[in-house]
C-alpha cells in the first residue's frame, strides 16, 4: 500500500477514534476541564498525530496508549463524584478572593493570579470597582464569580413591585427566506397566517433572513435589506387601547342613564374590565 493511502487511512479511523473516545469522556471535555483531563486531551491529541504519520509506529500500541490516556480521566471523574476528598484533589477547590469589598492577597497568590489579572476578570463580569464587590470566588475551573453589594446591584422590576410578561423563546418560523413548518405548527399557526403577516409588513418572502413569532403570536421580522424601515407591531397596543376605550364607554353609559339598575350593571362592569386592565397592562405594553 502507498504510504499516502496508508497515512489518510490511518487519519480517517482516528479521527472517528478520537470522537468516539471524546463522546465517552462527556460534555466537560469541551468546557470545563479537570487538571487529569486538560493533560489526558494534549497527550491523546499528540498520540494520535503520531500514530497518524508515523509509519513505522505500531497502530495497535498507538490504540492501546489512546485507550489508557483516556481511561485515566474517566476513572477519575468517577472517584471525584464518589468521594468529596478525591473530587477536591482531582478538580481542585474554590478560593475566595474578594470579601466584604477586600481581596484576600494571601489566596490571590496561592492561585498565582496577579492583581492586574483580577481586576480584568472583574471587568469581565462588570464589576469596576473592587469595593463594590461583596463576594468574589475564583471557581476551580478558572471563572471568577462575583457578587455585587447590594446597594450596587441593579434594579430589577421585582426590587420596585413590577409584574413583567414571562419570557418564553421564540419560534423560528422563517430562515434565510424559507418558512420552517415544524416551527410553524408548533406555534399552531399555518402558512395562510404566515402570509398575511407578511402582507401587513409589506415584505416578501424571499426578502426575509429569519422571521420568528413570539409566545403571543407576534411576528417579527429581520431582512435582507437593512435599509427597509418595518412598522413595529401594534395588535398588542390597539387591544389595550380598546379596553380602555370599552371601559371608559361603560363608565359613560353609568353616568349618562337615570335608570338605577342600568347605571349599576354600566358600574360593576366598568370596575371589572378596569381591574382586567390593570392585571394584563403588563403584557400588552410593548
Amino acid at each position: 500500500m502507498p504510504e499516502w493511502l496508508n497515512i489518510i487511512l490511518r487519519s480517517v479511523i482516528l479521527v472517528f477514534v478520537l470522537f468516539l473516545l471524546t463522546k465517552w469522556l462527556g460534555k466537560k471535555q469541551l468546557s470545563q476541564l479537570s487538571f487529569f483531563e486538560y493533560i489526558a486531551g494534549i497527550t491523546i491529541g499528540s498520540i494520535a498525530a503520531e500514530i497518524s504519520t508515523g509509519l513505522e509506529t505500531n497502530f495497535l500500541h498507538g490504540l492501546y496508549s489512546m485507550l489508557v490516556w483516556t481511561a485515566i480521566p474517566f476513572f477519575a471523574g468517577l472517584l471525584a463524584i464518589k468521594s468529596k476528598k478525591a473530587r477536591d484533589f482531582i478538580e481542585g477547590k474554590e478560593t475566595v478572593v474578594i470579601k466584604d469589598g477586600k481581596i484576600q492577597e494571601e489566596n490571590l497568590t496561592k492561585q498565582k493570579y496577579t492583581v492586574e489579572e483580577l481586576l480584568h476578570l472583574l471587568r469581565k463580569k462588570n464589576a469596576f470597582q473592587v469595593s463594590d464587590v461583596e463576594f468574589a470566588v475564583l471557581e476551580a475551573n478558572g471563572d471568577l464569580n462575583v457578587l455585587l453589594k447590594k446597594e450596587k446591584q441593579p434594579v430589577t422590576p421585582q426590587d420596585l413591585k413590577l409584574e413583567t410578561a414571562p419570557v418564553k423563546v421564540p419560534e423560528t418560523v422563517i430562515l434565510e427566506g424559507q418558512v420552517m413548518d415544524s416551527a410553524l405548527a408548533s406555534c399552531g399557526l399555518t402558512r395562510e397566517w404566515l402570509d398575511a403577516e407578511l402582507q401587513k409588513l409589506g415584505i416578501a418572502l424571499d426578502n426575509v433572513f429569519i422571521g420568528q413569532v413570539d409566545a403571543y403570536g407576534q411576528f417579527t421580522a429581520d431582512l435582507y435589506d437593512d435599509k427597509i424601515q418595518l412598522p413595529k407591531p401594534q395588535e398588542k397596543p390597539l387591544l389595550l387601547s380598546a379596553l380602555k376605550k370599552c371601559q371608559a364607554d361603560f363608565e359613560s353609559f353609568s353616568l349618562a342613564t337615570e335608570n338605577e339598575e342600568a347605571k349599576q350593571m354600566y358600574h360593576q362592569h366598568s370596575k371589572k374590565l378596569a381591574d382586567m386592565i390593570k392585571k394584563t397592562e403588563y403584557l400588552l405594553v410593548n
